[in-house]
């Protein structure tokens, strides 16, 4: 039986180029650079400097920071919205409940999927060490295109091609491990007192504490785990 051609629209590939990772990856980072290094340098930032996400679960947005060398604080580039993303607001617990996580992750160069059968891709590195502290469980949890989400964060094709690229050259350029902070919503004073009653609530004051040192410095705290709570400097 014939295979459906999964390749993005997007792409002028051959279907056996489209399959080759490497192939995949070089023709979008060609086609995007100029018009991203015009749109980063109109906003004083140069492409390859470092990347920093964040994702918000309720408002389905997925936030792109990156460094200005000058002042060594990080700006916000651009706020896509994510098109498919299973669960409910909460952690992800256990394999196979199509949650998507919440918490505070990173991904190298070896996380990055350009062979993704969802365009491009690359894991957010779950579960963490806060997770496996609370005996969580799951593989996989990725940012990829191609708009279908079992616990996966999915963007539409150009969304991903855009994130991707710019992660892609903060990566080659330098930068070890690229932060996600993943929050239930956007974690205002007023917005958590709405939840004092819920059962995630401690949690997600925890999670607020490293919300909170980003909002004020702009600069992404550096994160530990220490009895199975996040700590933040």
């Amino acid at each position: 039986m014939t295979q459906p051609d999964q390749r993005s629209t997007l792409s002028n590939l051959s279907k056996a180029d489209y399959a080759r990772g490497e192939l995949r990856e070089k023709d979008v980072i060609t086609r995007l650079s100029p018009r991203l290094t015009a749109e980063l340098n109109a906003l004083g930032l140069t492409p390859g400097s470092a990347v920093f996400l964040r994702i918000f679960k309720e408002s389905r947005e997925l936030e792109l920071w990156m460094l200005h060398k000058a002042s060594g604080k990080y700006r916000h580039f651009r706020t896509w919205r994510i098109a498919a993303m299973s669960g409910h607001l909460g952690p992800k617990l256990a394999e196979g409940d199509f949650q998507a996580p919440e918490g505070f992750y990173h991904f190298g160069r070896s996380s990055m999927k350009p062979d993704s059968r969802y365009h491009l891709a690359f894991n957010l590195g779950f579960p963490n060490a806060y997770d496996r502290a609370h005996k969580r469980s799951g593989s996989f949890i990725m940012v990829h295109g191609n708009r279908v989400s079992a616990g996966c964060f999915a963007m539409t094709d150009p969304s991903i091609e855009e994130i991707y690229t710019l992660c892609h050259l903060a990566l080659t350029n330098g930068q070890a491990a690229i932060g996600v902070h993943i929050f239930p919503f956007k974690m205002s004073a007023e917005r958590l007192a709405r939840e004092t009653k819920h059962h995630w609530h401690d949690f997600w004051t925890n999670l607020k504490q490293g919300y909170d040192g980003f909002e004020t410095h702009a600069i992404p705290p550096e994160v530990s785990v220490s009895q199975k709570r996040y700590l933040f400097k």
